[in-house]
């Protein structure tokens, strides 16, 4: 299964072709090699593996972020959970 996640581009270094993402919180680096659209600061963007893979529209990365973000405190909560003495 592959998953790409909403990042919101936060600086782009033109001289390595790499963008600084902004992902739920975490900052980190992204390739633009793959991309065949300009990528402006501010732009949301599909990241998989260390590459850009394409623009998402801010109103649907920011969905898929909140779902993301649920995902996240279900699990941690389900992990609270199991090691809680019963």
């Amino acid at each position: 299964m592959c998953l790409a996640i909403p990042s919101k581009v936060i600086k782009i270094d033109t001289k390595t072709n790499l963008a600084t993402l902004d992902t739920l919180g975490v900052m980190r680096e992204a390739s633009l090699d793959l991309m065949n659209e300009e990528v402006r600061i501010g732009d949301y963007v599909l990241l998989h593996i260390g590459y850009v893979m394409g623009k998402i529209d801010e109103e649907q990365a920011k969905l898929s972020l909140e779902t993301y973000a649920e995902i996240i405190k279900t699990l941690e909560e389900e992990e609270k959970e199991l090691k809680e003495p019963h």
